[in-house]
């Protein structure tokens, strides 16, 4: 009886395991990424050449965030006394309920000092969403003219 050859061929199939599991890492990403893009603070930005906003009969609810991070509110009591966060929500939600039941609205605006930490001012305008306001204005000035 003679010894049986075996011969050794190519293997002619792909191993898919690694590329399942390259899938699965990609999947994990994704899952953990995808939420953290859609949350966020809807701001309408001011364009290059932004127009004066007109006039409105109302007052518009101003937050001012100043270089500390406290939050003082134009239409409180004490404009000039700052404010916690929760009281801001709740005075800003009262004064935009009132503004819908009168069949106006209320323009809202937050004006950031520019040393304050920018999380501060992402602070205020997520209360400020929460309490109902739909467009949130940023209150900027308008740089001087440079000399030539």
């Amino acid at each position: 009886m003679k010894p049986r050859v075996v011969k050794k061929r190519p293997m002619s199939e792909i191993n898919v395991v690694p590329y399942i599991d390259v899938m699965l890492v990609l999947l994990v990403i994704f899952m953990i990424t995808t939420p953290l893009l859609t949350e966020g603070v809807k701001v309408n930005l001011p364009k290059a050449k932004a127009n004066a906003i007109a006039e409105k009969h109302q007052e518009p609810i101003i937050v001012s965030v100043d270089k500390e991070g406290l939050y003082y509110l134009n239409v409180a009591d004490k404009p000039n006394q700052a404010m916690a966060a929760r009281a801001l929500m709740n005075l800003v939600s009262a004064n935009l309920a009132l503004a819908k039941e009168a069949g106006t609205s209320r323009q809202v605006f937050v004006r950031g000092d520019s040393a304050v930490d920018y999380g501060k001012v992402v602070v205020a305008m997520t209360l400020l969403q929460q309490a109902g306001a739909e467009n949130i204005g940023l209150i900027t000035e308008t740089p001087a003219k440079e000399e030539a």
